[in-house]
């Protein structure tokens, strides 16, 4: 009888020796004395390939499936001469109601129309030559969404707030949950709205609700395939009433920006020619607006033709029209409000002769 080593068998198999017999655990027996109507002894052909099972990497971990999905599995195997391959699910003979399995002379196919929960299990394959067998194990899992949540309520509703209390599903889809899923709606829109997604425990307190609204609740439980087709909603609304509490709202302080006037630019000291327009500039800050007063040689100039005054947004200008000599002197700007009042000075000298002579003075 051949064997093999532990080196020669494909990964995720079991390669086993089948035990021989206690008769012939005893050792060489002399060969039994054939009559005349023993029949021909049978020679076993020598094994040229020992048996191995390729096993796909995606099924050495538990094959998913959800329910009513089709199930084909291809596990291709060798052996020579042709080994016998045969199928079981937990120890026991297949259904072949449920399951169809083809068997060629280098693979094995199981196959499932439309999977149920009732097919999950451990299916083993197992390929037989002569004295020597090749196991491969594979786990199928087949999954449904969860039912919803059981006995949900309302347990507290404070301020802004509610508290929601609910017990697991009584049937989880034949896996393990991934979380719930809350939601909330109010009375006037009856909109859903997500609060929350993915969430572990049996408890949970919504808040930022709205003075005034009446909410439902809802939720839904999840899994692998999805959320739960229906969920568990809230007898009772959540009324969120405005508390009894009078906020006072402080007065608000308005800043007083009077300012008594200050100047941020002076005038400026100038010469200029004889027949030309000269002007001169100054700034000025004050809150209420000030009244700007020009002065020449302390005498007030308001009114006269030669003269011309502006102000805007805080700049003022005085253009003196074709000076002559007699215009020269100290020029003053004064600006007055209810605060107070300020004052700068500028001389002004006016030449005879033309602006080339100006310039080389």
């Amino acid at each position: 009888m051949e064997t093999a080593s532990l080196s020669e068998v494909a990964p995720g198999t079991v390669l086993k020796l089948k035990g021989d017999s206690p008769a012939d655990a005893e050792g060489p027996q002399a060969p039994p004395r054939q009559g005349v109507d023993s029949p021909t002894p049978q020679h076993l052909s020598p094994i040229e390939e020992l048996p191995k099972i390729w096993l796909p990497r995606a099924l050495r971990q538990t094959y998913i499936r959800k329910v009513g999905d089709t199930v084909n599995l291809l596990i291709p195997f060798q052996g020579k001469p042709n080994p016998r391959a045969t199928w079981t699910r937990d120890g026991q003979a297949l259904d072949a109601r449920r399951v169809s399995v083809r068997n060629g002379d280098r693979d094995s196919i199981l196959f499932i129309r439309e999977a149920q929960r009732a097919d999950s299990g451990r299916y083993q394959l197992s390929v037989q030559l002569g004295g020597l067998e090749a196991i491969a194990t594979i786990d199928i899992l087949v999954i449904e969404k969860p039912g919803p949540p059981q006995n949900i309520k309302l347990v507290d509703v404070w301020g802004f707030n509610a508290t929601l209390e609910w017990t697991p599903p009584q049937d989880t889809g034949n896996t393990a949950l991934l979380g719930y899923t809350v939601q909330k709606a109010d009375s006037k829109s009856g909109l859903w709205f997500t609060v929350l997604e993915h969430y572990h425990c049996t408890r949970y307190t919504v808040s930022d609700l709205i003075i005034g609204n009446s909410y439902a609740f809802r939720v839904f439980a999840e899994n692998q395939c999805g959320l739960s087709e229906t969920a568990t909603v809230t007898s009772d609304l959540a009324h969120i009433r405005k508390a009894a509490t009078v906020f006072k709202i402080e007065e608000f302080a308005q800043r007083d920006f009077s300012e008594a006037p200050k100047f941020t630019q002076p005038l400026v000291d100038c010469t200029t020619v004889t027949g030309y327009d000269t002007q001169l500039f100054c700034c000025v800050r004050a809150s209420p607006k000030p009244k700007i007063i020009w002065l020449k040689n302390k005498i007030e100039i308001q009114g006269n033709p030669k003269y011309r005054a502006l102000s805007h947004l805080g700049i003022c200008s005085l253009e003196i029209r074709k000076p002559g000599p007699c215009d020269g002197g100290i020029y003053t700007c004064k600006a007055v409000n209810a605060l107070g009042e300020a004052s700068v000075d500028c001389r002004v000298d006016v030449k005879s002769g033309s602006v080339s002579t100006l310039s080389r003075l």
